[in-house]
């Protein structure tokens, strides 16, 4: 039987609705609540704020599973980086012993905090997976380079090192064993009850997008392709789905164009509502030039059966070859109305479309996410996992 301890900067709120009493928003609180079911416990250590978070949020749960709070870390840039000294003071000793306690040690990195359990895992000798959920193809930044070099050096032994991505080619040159990892909050079931979906007879195209609202994301390319896209489609629509701090000047970029009537703004909404809102449109459009890891985003659009229009973006690529989609050469306005106008106009090419985007999403589960870091885990650290537990793994030492 195997503890795990799960140390990450994931921000998450107090929740009476909670049966771990936290909340959390995105695809973290599935992703813990998958991984909860291949150890005897797991204890959640992360920063957590006192005050409840408002909307967009999932409860924390999963089998055995218990949250340690943190203080939140303050500041950004350099700010923060100072801040650390004091935090690590304050919250070290938390940390510290959650690592020595447990059997396993998990930290998702990009993330300060999550450096700090790595590094408390590696001085204490457990076992760990690290899951780098960042760009690991193109880091940018000195520490975005720092945890790449950190994961090519240690990755080995009864360290697995995950970077999320994929490609033809392994992760690193300089250490084989760093492996590729996708990433994913939908279970199966999820995947499989949806169909392949039909445009509308009545010529009123749904579009959307979702992400955070940030530089490069690619939702003010969609915006200012509204008036392109209508010359063909009149009664074009737009989904803008997510928070951010450019939100307020996305509404002003719509108005001043003159489809702010166009464009419905939802900002930070739940999960379920993110795959409701996915489920009435028709095309998913993603023009990021961001720095993407694995978008969950655009596998939760392909398994609503939506064809996705993107751009030749880390993984992306990969996730439309099998012709659920199309990749745009360039991200621009004239690029995506292109694209839209091609799908939009061909029934035929929009039906076979979707159909492949939902097949495609079948290949990404939550459990065969689960199931992976379950073999691999297994296979690093010489455990085997024969009890079963009705649908949970449950870990034994192998003698």
């Amino acid at each position: 039987m195997m503890r795990l301890a799960v140390i990450s900067h994931k921000l998450c709120w107090p929740s009476v609705d909670s049966s771990t009493g936290y909340v959390t928003d995105g695809g973290f609180p599935l992703q813990m609540e998958a991984i909860a079911e291949l150890f005897e416990s797991t204890e959640l250590v992360v920063p957590c704020e006192p005050a409840a978070g408002s909307g967009g949020t999932s409860p924390v749960r999963g089998r055995n599973l218990r949250v340690e709070p943190l203080t939140v870390p303050r500041g950004t840039g350099i700010r923060r980086k100072i801040d650390m000294l004091r935090w690590v003071a304050v919250n070290g000793p938390t940390i510290w012993r959650a690592v020595r306690n447990a059997d396993a040690v998990h930290t998702p990195i990009p993330g300060d905090v999550g450096t700090i359990g790595m590094i408390f895992a590696l001085v204490l000798r457990k076992r760990l997976f690290v899951r780098h959920c960042g760009n690991w193809l193109s880091p940018r930044t000195v520490a975005e380079r720092a945890w790449k070099r950190s994961m090519e050096r240690f990755a080995g032994g009864r360290n697995l090192m995950l970077a999320t991505g994929g490609a033809a080619e392994p992760p690193s040159r300089r250490n084989p064993k760093v492996q590729w990892i996708f990433s994913t909050s939908l279970r199966g079931e999820q995947i499989l009850n949806n169909v392949p979906r039909k445009l509308p007879r009545d010529g009123k195209l749904r579009l959307i997008i979702a992400c955070r609202q940030e530089e490069r994301k690619g939702t003010d390319v969609v915006i200012d392709a509204l008036p392109l896209i209508a010359e063909t489609n009149a009664g074009v629509t737009l989904d803008v789905v997510g928070g951010g701090s450019l939100l307020e000047s996305l509404r002003e970029r719509a108005d001043k164009l003159g489809v702010g009537g166009r464009v419905v703004f939802h900002g930070k909404v739940e999960q379920a509502e993110v795959v409701r809102l996915l489920k009435t449109a028709h095309l998913f459009c993603y023009p990021t030039s961001a720095s993407e890891g694995f978008p969950k985003v655009v596998l939760e659009a392909l398994a609503s059966g939506l064809p996705v229009i993107t751009t030749r973006v880390s993984v992306l690529p990969r996730l439309l070859e099998s012709g659920c989609g199309k990749l745009l050469n360039e991200g621009t306005p004239a690029a995506l109305a292109e694209a839209i106008n091609e799908i939009s106009g061909d029934r035929k090419l929009y039906a076979q479309m979707s159909k492949n985007a939902i097949a495609t999403a079948g290949q990404y589960s939550l459990e065969k996410w689960r199931d992976f870091i379950g073999d691999a885990l297994r296979e690093s650290w010489n455990v085997d996992s024969l009890e079963r537990n009705g649908r949970n793994l449950v870990y034994r030492e192998s003698l």
